[in-house]
């Protein structure tokens, strides 16, 4: 199935990753309070995962109904344990067994922003010697390394123009959420407390830039992990 660009028509798989941009509002605070932190216990953040009738960089608007039924649906795969996502989203609407890197173990409303609770899902050659061999590991690494990831959402459906407004059909089913360097959805960054999400407001119109130390560090392991 195709994956739909920004401002692109018709029914495909819907990725919000807005590629280049990063904001210069990241809050150096928050950065510094992670790379801070013991990774030698559970890794668990807390993220800004959607937001309902808020048009997103990729020029997309879900409406509230139909983020709430997908939510609640998403209640039975997090009751299961299987709410796996991963590091970077593939061109794919399948969840990939070698590229998870963390499960969300809980989501709740604060307006119109879905949060969610997140755990990194590190290996025990990191927790007890720094070794990557996962993409948990990877993830865990990027965020002790001073980079601030991002949570965009991948699903499949449709999209059509309504009085100028690319909206999400009836038709879109959520598949999950992955890590991303650059998120669609305005302040959709994951972060230690959960009362930080504010910290992570920005504005839609500001100019791409590249996050080229993101982009190395995640090629370097790619690399390392196919040997």
């Amino acid at each position: 199935m195709k994956v739909l660009g920004p401002n692109e028509i018709g029914r495909g798989i819907l990725i919000e990753y807005d590629a280049g941009h990063v904001s210069p509002n990241d809050n150096k605070d928050v950065i510094t309070e992670m790379k801070n932190m013991d990774f030698s216990e559970d890794l668990i953040l807390y993220a800004v995962l959607q937001k309902f009738d808020t048009p997103n960089k990729n020029g997309r608007i879900y409406p509230e109904i139909l983020l709430k039924r997908e939510n609640e649906k998403y209640q039975q795969i997090i009751k299961k344990g299987s709410a796996l996502n991963e590091l970077n989203h593939p061109s794919s609407s399948l969840i990939d067994l070698d590229r998870v890197s963390h499960t969300i173990t809980e989501t709740w409303w604060d307006g119109k922003t879905l949060m969610g609770k997140i755990k990194i899902l590190t290996s025990p050659g990191w927790r007890k010697m720094g070794v990557v061999s996962c993409k948990g590991d990877q993830a865990a690494m990027l965020i002790m390394n001073g980079v601030t990831l991002g949570i965009s959402s991948r699903g499949v459906g449709s999209l059509k123009q309504i009085k100028g407004q690319n909206i999400v059909q009836d038709d879109f089913e959520l598949v999950c959420f992955d890590l991303v360097s650059s998120p669609s959805t305005p302040g959709a960054y994951v972060f230690q407390d959960v009362a930080d999400k504010d910290k992570y407001n920005e504005n839609i119109e500001e100019k791409p830039v590249v996050e080229d130390k993101m982009k190395s560090l995640m090629n370097k392991f790619d690399s390392f992990l196919s040997r």
